[in-house]
């Protein structure tokens, strides 16, 4: 719901440029919306997870170490 791409074309977009660089990008979906097909849409747009509002702290340190690795993200 951005003005000019959604997340998920913004996603996309990442990837594409990401075949370019050979790097990743961890992306991490924050939405309202929390019905299954909107988190498998955002997976498949390229986000690497997903979380929704309103956001339980546990729940998005769990995801960021999922993302980045235990080893690299220690939560507090």
């Amino acid at each position: 719901q951005m003005p000019v791409m959604n997340g998920q074309q913004a996603a996309m977009e990442i990837r594409d440029r990401e075949k370019k660089t050979g790097k990743h990008i961890p992306i991490i979906a924050l939405t309202a919306h929390s019905f299954k097909d909107d988190c498998e849409k955002c997976l498949e747009s390229g986000m690497d997870e997903h979380v929704t509002k309103p956001i339980v702290i546990d729940e998005l340190y769990k995801k960021i170490r999922l993302v980045l690795g235990a080893a690299n993200f220690a939560a507090k």
